[in-house]
């Protein structure tokens, strides 16, 4: 995990308008807006590197309600178009979503055929090192 977000933290881009980090008590704000519960390593992963903007993939930021990647709305858009409810979605991608299992299992889900694929990986932060970082 550290080597990952060392490694992101590398690379991440210079914007005009920086992201900020979250705390506890907005994920919990996050948590109550989405009824469900954010599992640890996903929660991490938003304290440490949510604010990170780097290659073509772009995660879900919890801090600024107005940005297309904020969690909340990214989730309601998702689940609207057929994500499974209990999945949480990770990142935006190529019509579907990299979306996030309560056991911390991310999974991809094919918008186009409106069905989990085959591709998983174990954590958040092995997803960020395969596919994000690989972007």
């Amino acid at each position: 995990m550290e080597e990952v977000i060392d490694e992101l933290r590398e690379l991440n881009e210079k914007v005009p308008v920086p992201l900020e980090l979250p705390d506890e008590e907005l994920l919990v704000e996050i948590e109550e807006q989405l009824l469900i519960s954010i599992p640890f390593e996903f929660r991490e992963f938003l304290l440490k590197v949510s604010d990170v903007v780097y290659g073509r993939l772009e995660p879900v930021t919890v801090t600024d309600p107005q940005s297309h990647t904020y969690l909340p709305e990214v989730a309601s858009v998702a689940w609207s178009l057929g994500l499974p409810r209990e999945l949480i979605p990770l990142c935006e991608a190529d019509g579907g979503y990299y979306c996030v299992e309560l056991d911390g299992t991310v999974l991809y889900w094919d918008g186009d055929e409106e069905d989990l694929t085959d591709d998983s990986w174990d954590s958040v932060w092995k997803w960020a090192r395969e596919v994000w970082l690989e972007s």
